[in-house]
């Protein structure tokens, strides 16, 4: 019985299927709209840290930088001076966390009203987690869901609004088709964009698109992209906030625990490339989960042709 011969590997190699390469500007290819995430700090320590990150990354012009919110509004005041500085002193757009916990409507408002007059003109609308983890029951008097937040953020003043998204379902949602309906009403709030939780699989992301499309949204979900370097936090994290960890980032970071440098160049190729396939679907926006480590997001950043440009003064805003 005769059989056909597998092809030589030149042959191979000139008839397999292709990749888009890198993006360079004389590719043609645009450079991705980014945002970055930071938290707030809670030693002096950290604020030093965090405003290395600030301004390694200033010059890169993001779209807006969003400040975290701790659970039941823990960090609130360290989030209101780190938003607040960065408008006086940077060139940056910052867009505050703010959430439903452990708040009347009065007091989240109050919050709101503070921002508007320092200038802050975006806010990351958020329902919040409960401290310690335990069950979610909205407060009397307060904004039950985020759907309310938006809603009523918008009658204090025209902010733009960004809201959470989660492709592989928020961990407790009662089902897909909720979660997806959840995310609807908060666009239909007023909502400018959804920023997705973090993924490995691109398509993941891709499938879930697909579903908000057939629901009827067509606000931009911006993926949010998280740079992993400790996978075994990665893991840790994820496995509590019900997100899947494929098996062959497991298998990339194998026997590198005690090796720092090349955990680094690994993520940064991860990163990237995860990045350069969503690119090829379409996507040109990405908001980035710095965990107030700059390098790592700056060399990704280059890698995807995003280059600094020059930094004028801020200006205050009236």
């Amino acid at each position: 019985m005769s059989h056909t011969p597998p092809p030589a590997p030149l042959e191979r190699w000139l008839t397999g299927p292709r990749f888009a390469a890198l993006p360079a500007r004389d590719g043609g290819h645009k450079a991705p709209e980014l945002s970055f995430e930071f938290f707030p700090p809670r030693t002096e320590v950290l604020d030093q840290q965090l405003w290395h990150c600030i301004r390694r990354l200033e010059p890169l012009a993001p779209r807006f930088v969003s400040v975290t919110y701790g659970a039941g509004g823990s960090t609130q005041a360290r989030t209101h001076a780190t938003v607040s500085r960065i408008v006086r002193e940077t060139t940056l757009a910052p867009a505050a966390h703010l959430t439903c916990v452990n708040a009347t409507r009065d007091e989240i408002d109050a919050v709101a009203r503070a921002y508007w007059q320092v200038g802050v003109r975006h806010i990351v609308a958020l329902r919040g987690d409960v401290p310690g983890g335990g069950g979610y029951v909205p407060r009397p008097g307060g904004y039950a869901y985020a759907a309310d937040l938006v809603a009523g953020l918008k009658h204090i003043a025209n902010f733009e609004i960004s809201v959470a998204a989660y492709p592989e379902v928020h961990p407790t949602a009662l089902s897909p088709e909720a979660d997806l309906d959840n995310l609807k009403r908060k666009l239909d709030a007023g909502a400018t964009r959804a920023i997705t939780n973090y993924f490995f699989e691109a398509g993941t992301y891709l499938r879930f698109l697909d579903r908000c499309l057939a629901a009827g949204i067509t606000a931009p979900i911006v993926p949010g992209i998280m740079p992993v370097s400790n996978f075994a936090q990665a893991m840790k994290f994820s496995a509590s906030c019900g997100i899947s960890v494929p098996g062959w980032l497991g298998y990339l970071f194998e026997g590198l625990e005690e090796d720092h440098d090349t955990r680094r160049m690994v993520a940064a190729v991860v990163a990237a490339e995860q990045v350069r396939v969503l690119q090829a679907s379409g996507i040109d926006e990405f908001h980035f989960y710095t965990l107030n480590r700059p390098d790592l997001v700056y060399a990704i950043a280059h890698i995807l042709g995003v280059r600094p440009g020059p930094v004028v003064p801020a200006t205050t805003i009236a």
